[in-house]
């Protein structure tokens, strides 16, 4: 039984921070657990103990992480705005890797546009992402065919993607810096704009 306590996963469970878990557990590889569901970036102020909704986080995450190794290898997820980057690095200041592969779909950078940027010593992919899911968008980006891995469970559909997401996909970035990326980011899209009342 994996336990989150002894992953890096486990100070961002204390902090109240894994929100929405679709999926919360011990995977299919020994000593991993998973993670899928919302990580708190910012709180909003709570008056006496009603528990009000993060003001931001990263949304659908999609994350694994090794028993007793200090830092999770692989992350993705979405971004509402790119100017939440750095709150990313902070929260997750030391339990990222420089040899960590990240990946955040951002809703309000150019739907052309990837960028590799480097907060501290690590190195964020940052790719659009438009009325899809970021489950749907790292298939796509690993060239995983989703018929291929429906026969898995959802730990084991996890350990699939991102096992596969680890390697790396090969693909031409701009580097930039975190400061060029907020002079180039756009305005950020109404999410209830064009839906159905």
């Amino acid at each position: 039984m994996t336990s989150i306590e002894n992953t890096p996963l486990g100070r961002l469970d204390k902090e109240g921070r894994l929100l929405n878990a679709v999926l919360k557990a011990g995977t299919t590889k020994p000593g991993r657990f998973g993670f899928r569901g919302d990580i708190a970036l910012k709180f909003q102020p709570q008056l006496a103990d009603e528990k009000r909704p993060p003001d931001h986080s990263i949304e659908q995450v999609l994350t694994i992480a090794q028993e007793g190794e200090p830092t999770i290898p692989v992350l993705a997820g979405y971004l509402h705005s790119y100017a939440y980057l750095s709150d990313v690095a902070e929260v997750l200041d030391g339990a990222l890797s420089p040899n960590g592969t990240y990946y955040l779909f951002c809703n309000n950078i150019d739907l052309l546009a990837k960028y590799r940027t480097k907060i501290g010593d690590v190195t964020f992919h940052i790719l659009p992402c438009d009325e899809s899911t970021v489950w749907k968008e790292m298939l796509d980006l690993v060239g995983i065919d989703k018929n291929d891995i429906k026969k898995l469970d959802t730990a084991g559909k996890l350990d699939h993607l991102l096992d596969a997401a680890a390697a790396g996909v090969d693909m031409k970035y701009d580097d930039i810096s975190y400061e060029e990326g907020l002079a180039r980011m756009e305005p950020v899209k109404n999410r209830n704009e064009n839906r159905p009342v």
